[in-house]
């Protein structure tokens, strides 16, 4: 094999390492995101059903969060 080639191989090698290691980055960021959502929106689950439960307490006909924005 000519030295042309055996740099050329080497540019491959090294841009296939490059890519490999932006591709591992780029899942741990993916998986840290995924869990940040599932957290949030459970969060947003609980907020959603204390507000309900507030308004159904103060006697509310329908929790706010069931009802249709004014823009409908």
């Amino acid at each position: 094999m000519d030295k042309q080639a055996e740099a050329r191989i080497e540019q491959l090698e090294e841009a296939l390492a490059h890519l490999t290691r932006a591709t591992e980055d780029l899942s741990e960021v993916i998986a840290r995101q995924d869990a940040e959502i599932t957290r949030l929106t459970r969060r947003v689950e609980m907020l959603m059903r204390a507000a309900a439960e507030q308004q159904s307490d103060a006697g509310g006909a329908i929790p706010l969060a069931d009802q249709r924005p004014p823009h409908y």
